[in-house]
């Protein structure tokens, strides 16, 4: 079915909590695994009916933040979701406590349960109050960087569309452009100061009605950690200072070398990678599209029904426009047993990194699409993004046709911002931790924080007193850092896999493929650390993969430098 002719209804939570009555008395009362089992499924169709409504109402909206219709079922959902997750929670504790466990975990795995005892630990009634103000915020922020219009260049432009400019190999324009936009974020900065000072405090307060000292804890829960804990991260952006860090000083201090800019680099000059200006997609974004179709045509049959079904039901929207918001991601609409793509194509290399970043996440999905329970399709989000991140890299295989004479160009850029991203990610996650450690901190100390893990994760950057980013205040751009808490290292240890990847591709490609088939397929049935075993690499938590891919790509880069 095409995306436009889904059909929303609200999912009315009065109708629903009957229904859920009707189904949790079923399980409860089972005297057999089979009749467990049938109420289960049933369960977890009627959730992902809810859950699909509710995709397609933030979907909508994020396609035109100003459509009424959308923004007022937004925000009734803002005000429900606590009330829907109150009511899966309570399903939730029959089913880890069921006499019929054992025959449930032979059938669909242990995960399941060790997830939702997981689950059980992360809310409460009692915190219902702070999420709905939470989700209110977070629609607030949204809708802030939304309507953006920035003048630029003689137009109105919002932040996606001032990308291409802040990437331009004129150093005025470029320079502009990176004044601009931050003068937009700094005019707004009070706001977004007050916005995500309420945050920090309302998360804090739901973490103490738990039980717990600060939010770190229950944010790691909210996450669904199962496989590693906050020491473990922390060793882990320990490793990247060690390893990555100087690596990317050198590359870094290369970079201004070649392009003639002053190290350390303000951050209009990082943004040039060459100085006659960064790779370019060679054609329009329906040639984009029409060259994924061929990649994934040539990936493998299971790709080529993927994207064919994507393409032929409007299962992207991927051009910027106004009043769309920002941003891309990948969402699923589980009634349709389809997955769907957001994004805002600028005119940069990025437009590719959609058609495979986000189609990774999309592929990945729609593998998983039939399996049961649906909390089985997909594993957490740090394994998520190793779908997504290597599929970008299986797409040099086309680097070609989506860049024509700016093709290795953009296989240096790629890697060169694999490599660099990683203590980026680092850095957004030692901040959440440190926000959220001190939740009492002023706006002006969050900035210092952020100005002080800057110096030590990126150290080939000044601060040059330009508008927002030059004032150390460039954190408040992050969407994750207000929207998802300590997602953000999922995408350094996912690139550290991908990475892993990448250097088993230039060896041999269709090993590689297979071994990351091997780790999709399993969908989310194991943890993280046991998908990357059955991938056949190194867990991101150990050491030697990080120096080994740091090594690898430091030296295909130096090999062919541009």
């Amino acid at each position: 079915m095409k995306f436009s002719e889904m059909k929303y209804e609200r999912p009315d939570y009065d109708c629903c909590i009957k229904r859920a009555e009707e189904i949790k008395k079923a399980f409860s009362e089972a005297d057999d695994a089979e009749i467990a089992e049938k109420a289960l499924l049933e369960w977890d169709e009627f959730t992902s009916h809810i859950d699909t409504m509710m995709s397609l109402a933030y979907t909508r909206n994020s396609i035109n933040t100003t459509d009424e219709f959308y923004e007022k079922e937004v925000e009734y959902i803002d005000e429900s979701s606590p009330l829907f997750v109150d009511m899966e929670q309570s399903f939730t504790k029959l089913l880890v406590n069921t006499p019929f466990r054992k025959e449930l975990e032979k059938k669909y795995g242990s995960l399941l349960f060790k997830n939702a005892e997981i689950s059980l630990k992360s809310f409460s009634p009692e915190i219902i109050p702070e999420t709905q103000s939470t989700n209110k915020l977070e629609t607030a922020y949204q809708k802030l960087l939304a309507s953006a219009q920035i003048d630029f260049e003689g137009e109105k432009r919002n932040i996606s569309q001032m990308y291409p400019f802040k990437q331009s190999a004129d150093d005025t324009i470029r320079h502009n452009a990176w004044i601009a936009e931050g003068n937009f974020y700094k005019s707004n900065g009070e706001e977004l100061d007050r916005i995500y000072d309420e945050m920090v405090k309302l998360r804090t307060k739901m973490a103490q009605k738990l039980g717990y000292e600060n939010f770190v804890e229950l944010g790691y829960l909210q996450m669904t950690r199962n496989c590693y804990t906050p020491s473990d991260i922390e060793k882990f952006r320990k490793a990247v200072v060690k390893y990555i860090v100087p690596i990317a000083e050198r590359l870094y201090k290369e970079q201004a070398k070649r392009t003639g800019f002053d190290y350390p680099l303000s951050f209009s000059d990082a943004a040039l990678r060459f100085r006659d200006g960064n790779p370019k997609p060679s054609g329009t974004p329906q040639d984009i599209l029409n060259t994924g179709k061929a990649l994934y045509h040539e990936l493998s049959n299971e790709t080529a029904e993927f994207i064919d079904t994507m393409l032929e039901n409007e299962l992207m929207d991927v051009l910027s426009k106004k009043n769309k918001a920002g941003g891309g991601y990948c969402t699923n609409f589980a009634d349709y047993k389809v997955p769907f793509i957001f994004s805002n194509f600028n005119g940069t290399a990025d437009d590719v990194e959609v058609i495979t970043h986000e189609a990774g996440h999309a592929f990945a999905y729609y593998m998983a699409r039939n399996i049961i329970p649906s909390s089985n399709q997909s594993p957490t989000l740090d394994a998520c993004e190793i779908h997504s991140m290597t599929m970008e890299f299986f797409g040099w295989r086309k680097s070609k046709e989506f860049f024509g004479k700016d093709s290795d160009k953009f296989r240096y850029n790629h890697l060169f911002s694999a490599i660099t991203f990683i203590p980026y990610g680092a850095m957004v996650d030692h901040f959440q931790h440190i926000v959220y450690q001190n939740p009492d901190m002023s706006p002006d100390q969050r900035h210092d924080v952020w100005a002080g893990l800057m110096a030590e994760y990126m150290p080939w950057i000044k601060l040059d007193g330009s508008p927002f980013y030059g004032e150390g205040k460039g954190w408040q751009r992050q969407i994750h850092i207000y929207e998802n808490p300590f997602y953000y290292i999922d995408y350094c240890l996912a690139q550290t896999v991908a990475l892993e990847f990448w250097s088993l591709m230039q060896k041999d490609h269709d090993t590689a493929w297979e071994q990351y088939m091997k780790l999709v397929k399993k969908a989310g049935t194991q943890t993280l650390t046991d998908l990357v075993k059955t991938a056949g690499l190194k867990s991101p938590f150990d050491e030697e993969a990080l120096k080994e891919v740091a090594v690898s790509a430091e030296n295909w880069l130096n090999e062919n430098s541009i």
